[in-house]
């Protein structure tokens, strides 16, 4: 057997292994093995290309190695989890920025087009110069859009719709351009020439400026749609790149990852009822504030002290916890999974209404509470829990504000109006625990707040459930 088919063989053990572990990371349980598996597959496929017989200059890919995993493996090891969100976004980000090279790096590879360097004058090779441009183009677009949306989900650039005149109009002529110069560097006398490499490398800074236009508009609400595209983006100039390098497992990787990416975006837009269009053409992530209650007549927040919400809590027949941002952020978990084992204890019946935006991403509160040992049969999506809320005799929303906004259901002139949402206003009893009187990540005030039900134990989620656990001891 030859070096080649060795290779072969390594790449569609790594691609069975790719299928393996994504299946795998469906469930909390197999989500640990199927990260592994996944993992070895990339070793198994970095193996097999060091074989391969025209592989050369093993140290500086060696070098190019270490000096990725090191820094990889300590910001994937210190990452708080109320920060994954934005480091999913930047090695996404890195990703892009790996298929943009690679595809350069095909471009300017002179072996590949023998004795016809001009490249309308190729038959077979014509068949790699698209992939090479879509590599380029799609891969430069995600690097730049990542580093944009980890910018606004880091603080770094404002999370408000950022917009100006003749917006679209600009970005269609950068759309232009970026067609424009591929056309101009496919039809220059020679892919080496100083023409051709300077149309590539206007290529480049479009596709990057396109990125960056593309995203910045874009309300900090929508980031985890947003995030999801890029992803679904970055898999696709990853096959694109592998049809360039004939290389069957950047093909398969590539794919999945863009497939995978693609239904968690119209799984995200079905949850929130909104378009892809409108989460990229749109501006929900920057609404006015106040907008969603402004025909309230009672804006009344009613308060409630930490006993008198442990004594509702210890003596109900059932309790439905809403987790939202604010858990993750104050790093609450462990804590509120406390409560719930003293609740069970009490024989309180106690859920999990998690919404598929809550927190940052998809599966952000899911991962989040499944640190804490939470049973995951607890956790219930949204169509589950929903018909639950009225029997429920206290609803405890945790840091969550958007996705237990009624103007969703109520309000046509709200941003948020259609979107589903955790049916909590139907519960006996709401407690909101909440920092500040302040609105959510939308910019929305939540009518809920001024709900006659609902009582608000403001503070830090950490503190908050700290008083609550020792008042339900106390009992």
């Amino acid at each position: 057997m030859s070096r080649t088919d060795i290779s072969e063989a390594a790449y569609l053990v790594a691609s069975l292994l790719f299928i393996l572990g994504l299946k795998r990371l469906s469930s909390p349980r197999t989500a640990r093995s199927g990260n592994m598996m996944a993992a070895l597959g990339m070793a198994l496929a970095l193996g097999g290309t060091f074989i391969l017989p025209e592989m050369g200059n093993f140290g500086a890919i060696i070098l190019a190695i270490v000096l990725g995993s090191i820094p990889g493996w300590s910001l994937a090891k210190s990452v708080k989890m109320t920060a994954m969100p934005q480091m999913v976004s930047l090695f996404n980000g890195m990703g892009g920025a790996c298929a943009m090279f690679i595809s350069l790096g095909e471009w300017l590879r002179e072996d590949q087009y023998g004795d016809h360097p001009h490249m309308l004058s190729l038959t077979g090779e014509l068949a790699l110069v698209f992939p090479m441009l879509m590599g380029i183009v799609l891969g430069a677009i995600s690097f730049s859009g990542s580093l944009i949306a980890f910018g606004k989900l880091q603080g770094l650039v404002s999370e408000k719709s950022l917009r100006w005149p003749l917006q679209r109009q600009i970005n269609l002529l950068v759309v232009l351009g970026i067609l424009g110069t591929a056309v101009a560097s496919v039809c220059a006398e020679s892919v080496f020439s100083q023409a051709a490499l300077t149309w590539i490398i206007v290529l480049v800074v479009l596709a990057l400026i396109l990125g960056v236009l593309q995203v910045l508009p874009i309300g900090g609400a929508d980031m985890p749609v947003v995030i999801s595209v890029l992803n679904s983006c970055t898999g696709l100039a990853a096959a694109v790149t592998g049809f360039a390098m004939q290389n069957m497992s950047m093909i398969i990787a590539g794919t999945l990852v863009g497939a995978a990416g693609s239904l968690l975006t119209v799984l995200m837009c079905k949850a929130m009822n909104r378009s892809l269009a409108k989460v990229i053409f749109g501006s929900f992530g920057g609404a006015a504030k106040g907008q969603a209650a402004a025909g309230q007549a009672d804006k009344t927040q009613r308060e409630i002290a930490a006993s008198e919400c442990a004594i509702m809590m210890g003596y109900a027949r059932k309790v439905i916890i809403v987790p939202g941002y604010g858990l993750a952020v104050a790093q609450a978990q462990h804590l509120v999974h406390e409560l719930d084992e003293l609740l069970e204890k009490r024989g309180v019946e106690v859920k999990y209404a998690i919404h598929p935006v809550a927190g940052r991403m998809p599966g952000h509160m899911n991962v989040l509470l499944a640190e804490a040992d939470v049973p995951y049969p607890k956790l219930l999506d949204m169509e589950e829990i929903n018909p639950e809320f009225e029997q429920a005799d206290v609803a405890l929303i945790i840091g969550a504000n958007d996705v237990v906004n009624p103007a969703a259901r109520t309000d046509p002139g709200s941003p948020i109006f259609g979107m589903p949402i955790l049916n909590a206003d139907k519960a006996k009893n709401i407690v909101v625990i909440k920092r500040g009187r302040g609105t959510g990540f939308a910019g929305i005030e939540n009518d809920l707040f001024f709900n006659a039900k609902t009582r608000m134990l403001f503070g830090d989620a950490k503190k908050a459930l700290q008083e609550l656990t020792t008042e339900v001891k106390a009992l």
